[in-house]
């Protein structure tokens, strides 16, 4: 019974604050994201990533990298300017917590090529496979970015970008894959990633 009446409090505190920060990141979705991201990170646009399902401390490092300017966007560093690290966190559990969707890929031998690429890389060109870091379903880690079920535009995007510098984090690995991978490669992986769930595909090649 004692330790019944040390419990209850400390868990009636832990809910309290587990609703106060889904309240501060659902003010902040509505003032700044959901324009671009959508209220329950859908994203409004191929050429915005989907937040819904992303890994929390890859948003976490994301948003602060933004705030900090270490990834330059005039857009993303204009809206996480001033976040503190308590509304930053509130933001990456309330849009980890959202189900991730897919897509619907009507490419098959596309997605077949990127399949390839995914799981085993390119040997003659010195590309490793996807998964060796970001998982055999595209899941990825506390620290690297879920790929499963995002924009195939934007993945693609990103692919470029880190291609050619522009993407200001995370190259120092990326750039080295990237800059090997041809314009066929880059549409491949991005639309086999954009249909992959948290299971194998039906129709995986």
């Amino acid at each position: 019974m004692n330790r019944l009446l040390i419990a209850l409090p400390l868990l009636l505190a832990a809910n309290a604050g587990t609703a106060a920060g889904s309240d501060i990141a659902k003010a902040i979705v509505e003032e700044k994201c959901h324009l671009c991201h959508g209220t329950e990170g859908e994203a409004s646009s191929a050429i915005y990533p989907r937040l819904a399902g992303q890994n929390k401390e890859y948003l976490v490092k994301q948003l602060k990298n933004f705030r900090d300017g270490i990834r330059k966007s005039d857009t993303m560093n204009e809206m996480a300017k001033g976040l503190t690290d308590e509304q930053i966190g509130a933001l990456a559990d309330y849009f980890s917590s959202k189900p991730a969707r897919t897509h619907r890929v009507r490419d098959k031998a596309l997605a077949a090529v990127g399949y390839y690429i995914f799981h085993k890389g390119n040997r003659f060109s010195g590309i490793p496979a996807c998964k060796s870091c970001h998982g055999d379903y595209g899941e990825g880690t506390e620290k690297l970015p879920r790929l499963a079920g995002q924009h195939k535009r934007y993945v693609a995007d990103q692919l470029r970008a880190f291609n050619e510098r522009v993407r200001t984090n995370d190259n120092a690995v990326m750039h080295t894959i990237a800059s090997k991978l041809t314009e066929l490669e880059i549409e491949a992986v991005a639309l086999y990633v954009s249909g992959l769930k948290e299971q194998p595909p039906k129709d995986s090649p």
